[in-house]
């Protein structure tokens, strides 16, 4: 392979590669610990859905794109201006500095998929644009230096500078540092980048004479320009990882909660991959390239299952799944490299192929599907792509040829699909000693034919199909899934029809009977912590009580409602509304409270407008799956709520949670203000569950001890979960635990994932 590298004396950058290696990883930390950064700080203002994280992905691959376009561009100059340009702009982007969120607010219709992306790329485009663009750059200043070895080398440290940079944010920045010292923190780094890239770029004039620009023309035009083919294939194996990356993420923080440490585990994976990818050492990515098929066929099986209880296993699978095939596919990105004179070039048509992977799945797929198909679409597509070789012989070529040994491979693949075929027909759903035994012939027919990628694709689609491809497609003819911004819905039914339910992700969301259409089951039950709030409501504060509920679902607690009482809803997403009024899948709305208000927005913004103690009773449930609305329970969050609310007011917060214990920041914010608390764990024995009611958690919090007094009586302090009675008891807090605020809130030490 050509390089730029001059035979002539040591030029004045011999010697100094740790100048550039120094340069690249410094810009890359800083580029990736901005990203989780500001989605924390958008928090606040956008919420916790899935799609914010990948609207910002969307922006910041955009940027990369433009970032890397710009290397190109300005590396074909000569070198004193490409260092008078590259440093001045830096210096330039310096006035968005310290990094924060433009003043914009979200529109008042809930249609934030466009008007995300704006947000932060007016809030940080100049600064990530540069920051973006030093990598391809500084590793092109590296191979016009005349420096030993090969400039690709630096994208692993590249890789390995954004690692840390997403590793960093949320293990040592955010637990201990404020919004605003991380800012302040992250100006100062800028500061220090600008320094080094002013560095390279001096070193850089000083490496050859500069009234040469003719030789660096004739030694560029000694290696062809890669192929139109060559540059689409780098854009599809850029594109299925980086879009692969952005489907598992949706998964992660569907099913857990959008905090920068679930974000940043399949962008860490990810970003490991160019690690692996692009070292020196070739074995690593071998040996991972050739598990890759076997570990596609088993993990991959997996994209269409429920999760359930299993769904870190799940999950776990999907991310092993994800750096196998990152690898594979950058491994064989690297393999097919040009010389380093067209170094920015592939560094531009690998942004291509990212950003076309983000904008698939953060704008597209939300707008076409109904559900995450990008996830399986891309899963086939990684199918075609891989590198394979055979594991085993299914007929020597000498005996079937090559186009023989095809059709043998397609044979065994559509074999496959009659089995998975059979499985969606006549089996059941739920995993039994027959659908074990029957997927496992489908993943043996499956490793015969790895090697021969037409039969491979077919029995990967096969697996697909059988392990949950059926219904999701069956549920999605049928009308009943529903897609938005902030999530997929699905309607669910039980017992002939009789029970019905909404699901959120893997969470489900509110039930109701069709023969006791207005009668509260799911978490809302009489027995229930909401449930005996609503229905004291009268003797609390009077037939005219003023009732809000933050979070829709099915609208349940509608049913609560009492002749005079002052009702209103709280709705971040359109398409809730669809589903639970005016003729929707669920009726309680239209049956127990026709004409009450749903106020259309951002919970802590509509709420905010509300006339000063105009709430007596405000129950906040806006849980995404298992997603915490973690801006919803900081110290400025329960200021808002507290001035909606009259002055013995109560707050009614569902904290039912399978992986965060929300307990000690509810117990941290009452003592902070003063006021009173508990809690009511209502278990639901099996025996009741037919009937549709579900164990639930509620947590009370009023600033008069008195009115928690007249909710809960006296409170019990055995443990609760001892399904005795459903009792009120006291809230259990932490002494090492910090408030939450919109400066600083850590979910870490909250997570209990292994449970």
């Amino acid at each position: 392979m050509a390089t730029l590298a001059s035979s002539s004396a040591p030029t004045a950058l011999a010697g100094k590669r740790w100048l550039f290696v120094v340069t690249i990883l410094t810009g890359s930390f800083l580029l990736f610990l901005v990203q989780p950064m500001l989605a924390r700080m958008a928090l606040p203002r956008l919420g916790g859905a899935p799609a914010v994280w990948n609207s910002a992905m969307l922006v910041y691959q955009a940027l990369l794109l433009a970032g890397y376009a710009y290397a190109h561009r300005i590396a074909a100059l000569r070198r004193r201006t490409q260092a008078g340009i590259h440093v001045g702009l830096f210096a330039l982007a310096m006035l968005w500095l310290p990094v924060g969120l433009a003043g914009f607010q979200p529109p008042s219709d809930g249609s934030t998929a466009l008007w995300v992306p704006w947000l932060l790329l007016a809030s940080i485009g100049p600064l990530f644009f540069m920051v973006s663009a030093q990598a391809p750059l500084m590793q092109r200043w590296y191979a016009l230096s005349g420096q030993e070895g090969e400039p690709y080398a630096l994208y692993a440290a590249s890789n390995f500078g954004s690692f840390a940079g997403l590793l960093a944010y949320p293990l040592l920045v955010e637990p201990f540092l404020t919004l605003n010292s991380q800012s302040f923190l992250w100006s100062l780094l800028y500061g220090a980048l600008l320094l080094l890239v002013a560095a390279c770029g001096w070193a850089l004039v000083q490496a050859t004479p500069l009234d040469r620009p003719e030789r660096e023309r004739s030694e560029a035009e000694e290696t062809p320009a890669p192929s139109l083919r060559d540059r689409l294939r780098w854009v599809l194996l850029a594109a299925v990882p980086s879009g692969l990356m952005l489907s598992t993420t949706t998964h992660l923080t569907t099913d857990l909660v959008a905090m920068p440490l679930i974000w940043a585990i399949p962008l860490g994976l990810y970003l490991l991959s160019f690690t692996v990818a692009f070292a020196t050492r070739r074995a690593p990515t071998r040996i991972i390239t050739l598990l890759t098929p076997s570990i596609l066929l088993i993990c991959g099986a997996l994209a269409f299952m429920t999760p359930g209880n299993a769904v870190l296993v799940q999950l776990g699978s999907s991310l092993v799944m994800l750096f196998a095939v990152a690898v594979a596919l950058h491994g064989e990105m690297y393999r097919t490299r040009p010389a380093p004179e067209h170094l920015t070039g592939f560094y531009l048509m690998m942004s291509v192929g990212g950003a076309l992977g983000g904008l698939f799945c953060a704008l597209i797929a939300p707008l076409v599907f109904d559900w995450t198909w990008e996830h399986p679409i891309l899963i086939l597509a990684a199918a075609a792509l891989i590198p394979q070789q055979r594991l085993f012989s299914i007929g020597e070529e000498e005996v079937f040829g090559e186009a023989g040994m095809r059709r043998v491979a397609i044979a065994i693949g559509l074999l496959a699909l009659a089995v998975a075929l059979y499985i969606a027909l006549k089996v059941d759903l739920e995993m039994g000693p027959l659908r074990i035994i029957l997927l496992g012939i489908i993943l043996a027919l499956g490793a015969l034919v790895i090697g021969q990628r037409i039969g491979y694709v077919i029995v990967v689609a096969a697996l697909l199909f059988a392990n949950g491809g059926y219904y999701n497609a069956a549920l999605s003819w049928s009308d009943l899934r529903t897609r938005s911004y902030f999530g997929v819905y699905s309607v669910n039914a039980a017992q002939g029809g009789r029970l019905r339910w909404l699901s959120h992700g893997t969470t489900m969301h509110g039930m109701q009977l069709t023969d006791q259409p207005t009668r509260p089951i799911s978490y809302y039950g009489m027995t229930s912590g909401v449930g005996q709030a609503m229905t004291q409501a009268p003797s609390l504060y009077g037939q005219n009580a003023s009732i809000g509920v933050v979070g829709l679902g099915t609208g349940t607690l509608s049913c609560y409602k009492r002749p005079g009482q002052n009702w209103q809803f709280f709705e971040i997403d359109p398409t809730v509304i669809s589903l639970s009024r005016n003729g929707g899948y669920f009726s309680y709305i239209d049956r127990c409270a026709p004409d009450v208000p749903i106020r259309l927005g951002d919970a802590r913004l509509t709420i905010a407008k509300a006339p000063q103690g105009s709430i007596d009773i405000l129950a906040i449930d806006a849980f995404s799956s298992d997603a915490i609305p973690v801006h919803l329970l900081t110290r400025e969050a329960f200021d808002a709520y507290a001035r909606a609310l009259s002055k013995d007011g109560m707050l009614l917060i569902h904290i039912s949670n399978r992986y965060i214990d929300l307990e000690p920041v509810l117990e941290k914010e009452a003592a902070a203000r003063g006021w009173a608390i508990a809690k009511r764990w209502d278990y639901i024995g099996p025996e009741l569950e037919g009937d549709g009611l579900r164990t639930s958690q509620w947590v009370a919090i009023s600033p008069s001890k008195a009115k928690l007094a007249e909710l809960t009586g006296p409170l019990e302090t055995g443990d609760p979960r001892s399904f005795a009675t459903p009792a009120w008891s006291p809230v259990e807090g932490r002494d090492d635990f910090t408030r939450w605020t919109d400066d600083f809130a850590s979910v870490l030490p909250l997570m209990h994932l292994w449970r």
